[in-house]
């Protein structure tokens, strides 16, 4: 059967318009995807990953071959003298809750240089919530620098807010559920060069969620000293159904590994269970899964561009994450994208999502998630905040051909529709 069967001929020919003209772009996230496969398979090679490294472990976790073998490959790939690669991470928001505990004590400052960070991260610096358990309960500082009305950071304001008391400077790479533009690793590059040049001691610490191997370099392949992100996002490659990483420098990961288990045990605690194969099989997949995911982006870019709605990044512009801002403007609108995103997903696809609570952020959210993993972003989904202006968030595909279905459905959904 034709999968446009159901469209308007007016539809169909602009998703033919939209082949043609994204055809250059997807070629060159095709060599991109390229170049970090050869990258992960050289590391893979490196660290002599054999059948051996898949076996189990359990209890302590003591002298296990398999993750000592994935947290090399992680070192490898993102330039760092070690990884902390652990089903133990729980998320996204909990990697970076461990390497800011880990590296942050008492009467220091973190300074976020991007603005203000992601809705989840509030709760962990003690800005909403309770308090309970955050950096401001134990007496840790927190400043942020807000950016420049286009969305550049502020480099005299950074200067400024510098202080002594600042132990570590937080860059969030990708924009969240913000409508700034995300930031790419040369843009990141040049705030570590600032950074550095004004107090070289200062830790470096990026977010570095939905951003992993949309480019070619890493963040901390150029002065970043500390990063973290999920596995259920781009370096699990759509495989591995839960952990997180964290990557720097050999005394921050410590200190971030004594963090997440305790003092004493450290990088050598920890049972795998039967995790090293899904996280290392969808390590290597991920190159090529992060490709597809973006290729759909572009796709969703240019038709959305043809139907009169902005998205950013543009289908032509540079890509440094997985992340497609839809401008729909109008509540329905945004609802109606999304319950046809789910409607087009594997999973759940009979089930229409609806604007609800969800722990961490202050709005309701409409969220959706056919996922295989539950809140996988390497996985199509679709969400946003209701508020105005009523911005969706579409990120993620392990296959391009699932994208560009969903999304030219959800299109025809919105503006075909009676048609």
């Amino acid at each position: 059967m034709s999968w446009t069967k159901n469209f308007t001929p007016e539809l169909v020919e602009k998703i033919n318009q939209v082949d043609a003209l994204i055809a250059p772009r997807l070629e060159e996230v095709r060599q991109i995807a390229l170049d970090n496969q050869a990258k992960v398979l050289q590391a893979f090679a490196h660290a002599q990953i054999s059948e051996t490294h898949f076996m189990p472990s359990t209890g302590y976790g003591h002298d296990d071959l398999g993750r000592d073998a994935l947290e090399a490959v992680y070192a490898e790939v993102f330039g760092t003298e070690a990884a902390l690669v652990r089903p133990q991470i729980a998320s996204g928001t909990h990697a970076i809750a461990t390497a800011l505990f880990g590296t942050l004590r008492p009467g220091e400052k973190l300074l976020y240089i991007t603005g203000t960070p992601y809705d989840t991260l509030l709760e962990v610096i003690g800005l909403t919530g309770d308090g309970v358990g955050s950096l401001k309960e134990w007496g840790i500082d927190f400043d942020e620098v807000p950016l420049l009305e286009e969305g550049a950071v502020d480099f005299k304001c950074v200067r400024e807010k510098l202080t002594p008391n600042v132990k570590v400077v937080g860059i969030q790479r990708s924009r969240g559920y913000a409508s700034r533009p995300s930031f790419t690793v040369a843009q990141i590059k040049e705030m570590c060069d600032f950074v550095k040049s004004i107090a070289p001691e200062v830790t470096i610490f990026v977010d570095n969620c939905y951003g992993e191997f949309a480019e070619e370099l890493e963040p901390t392949q150029v002065g970043a000293d500390l990063m973290a992100g999920s596995l259920i996002k781009n370096p699990g490659g759509g495989i591995a159904k839960t952990g997180g990483y964290i990557v720097g420098s050999e005394r921050l990961v410590t200190a971030c590994a004594n963090q997440l288990s305790a003092p004493g045990v450290g990088m050598e605690g920890g049972a795998m269970l039967t995790t090293v194969f899904d996280m290392l099989q969808g390590f290597f997949l991920a190159p090529h899964v992060v490709s597809q995911a973006i290729s759909g982006a572009i796709f969703t870019a240019a038709l959305l561009d043809l139907h009169g709605i902005a998205s950013t990044p543009a289908w032509d512009a540079p890509r440094t994450d997985l992340i497609q801002l839809v401008d729909l403007q109008d509540k329905e609108a945004m609802i109606t994208f999304a319950q046809a995103i789910q409607r087009f997903s594997p999973v759940d696809g009979f089930v229409a999502p609806i604007p609800a609570y969800m722990p961490g952020y202050e709005d309701d959210i409409i969220m959706a998630a056919g996922t295989f993993i539950q809140g996988a972003s390497i996985e199509l989904s679709a969400d946003g905040p209701l508020r105005e202006p009523y911005c969706l968030y579409v990120q993620g595909g392990l296959t391009y051909e699932h994208v560009k279905i969903a999304v030219a459905n959800a299109v025809n959904d919105v503006f075909y529709k009676g048609q």
